[in-house]
């Protein structure tokens, strides 16, 4: 079960919803200590008084704010709640806006708001109207002694609140070189949109987080069960750097890399996205074998056309092979008398 990190409200209009706040992720991080590798003991971060260089103990710590150079006001927590109280308590809706307006750049730690003191009936009502709507409340909240930009959403049964990014921590896009916006003024043709919009609709599917997991920690959890079993646990490998595989941004043709991409298509493609590919890459081999048929006919054609202009053989009697190797050694012959002459 989650712990919980306050109680308070929801402040709608004259409406107050009970709440309890909990964090709506956990960590599943692969987590590593620091060791001393000559005995195996961690090394921990010590906390020491930067100017002393001595060790200072946790009973000895307190919050400052730096007022000036070097100059703080110390403040204890009860301090900070009693100089706002409301504040520290309530989350308080601002306004309420479109939900694709807030964009994903904004978007910070998210939270589960749950009902609190017999407030589900109220909660409800703030929640289905919000579905309704179609609409997400920004709210004004303090959360670990610092006041948050909020989303708050209704998700499914529960309204999870997501803290946001203030404006000013955004950065511009100004500040990046950046293609120009538009395909023509990036210089993107017609036909390698097509095809990347054709990638993007075969790989189109519905969104289910539990498809997606993270391998790097199973990997790492691999290696550790391994090592434990063969017990090397105190042992440090020497890997061999992996060569650098060729990445295919290696290939300059935008275009054949797109019609690459296409080829290779996807385990569950959209409907109709894998046909669509099919014929495409069937309309193009068609093509290719059109152009190929053509080089072939033209080269019969000239074959031909040597063929009969041939001087004739010496002996009219010969098979067709030999005329042909007579044929070949009287074109031979002139040549090298052309070359002599």
């Amino acid at each position: 079960m989650a712990h919980m990190i306050w109680k308070g409200a929801i402040s709608f209009g004259l409406v107050h919803v009970p709440v309890q706040l909990y964090p709506a992720t956990k960590s599943e991080k692969v987590g590593f200590n620091l060791l001393d590798k000559r005995t195996i003991d961690p090394v921990g971060y010590k906390q020491i008084n930067k100017r002393t260089g001595k060790d200072v103990t946790r009973d000895n710590i307190v919050r400052g704010f730096e007022y000036e150079k070097d100059k703080y006001v110390v403040l204890t927590d009860e301090e900070i709640r009693a100089a706002n109280p409301e504040s520290t308590q309530m989350v308080d809706i601002l306004a309420f806006v479109d939900a694709p307006d807030i964009s994903f750049l904004y978007l910070d730690t998210p939270y589960f708001l749950t009902p609190d003191r017999k407030g589900e009936k109220v909660y409800a009502l703030l929640r289905e109207a919000m579905k309704s709507s179609y609409k997400v409340g920004v709210a004004s909240v303090v959360l670990h002694n610092k006041q948050h930009l909020a989303a708050l959403i209704p998700v499914g049964p529960v309204l999870a609140l997501n803290t946001l990014r203030w404006a000013d921590e955004v950065r511009d896009f100004d500040e990046f070189k950046l293609p120009a916006e538009g395909a023509k003024a990036a210089g993107v043709s017609a036909r390698e949109l097509d095809m990347a919009q054709k990638l993007i609709d075969d790989m189109s599917d519905t969104w289910d987080p539990s498809k997606y997991h993270d391998t790097f920690r199973d990997d790492i959890m691999a290696l550790v069960d391994r090592k434990v079993r063969e017990g090397k646990t105190e042992e440090i490998t020497d890997i061999e750097a992996p060569r650098e595989s060729r990445q295919s941004a290696d290939i300059l043709d935008l275009s054949e890399l797109l019609k690459r991409s296409l080829g290779r298509g996807k385990s569950k493609p959209a409907s109709g996205s894998r046909k669509r590919a099919a014929d495409d890459e069937a309309a193009d081999e068609n093509a290719d074998a059109e152009e190929d048929s053509g080089s072939t006919a033209s080269r019969k054609k000239a074959r031909t056309t040597r063929s009969t202009r041939t001087p004739r053989s010496g002996g009219s009697g010969g098979s067709s092979s030999g005329s042909g190797r007579t044929a070949s050694k009287s074109t031979t012959a002139a040549r090298k008398r052309r070359a002599a002459a």
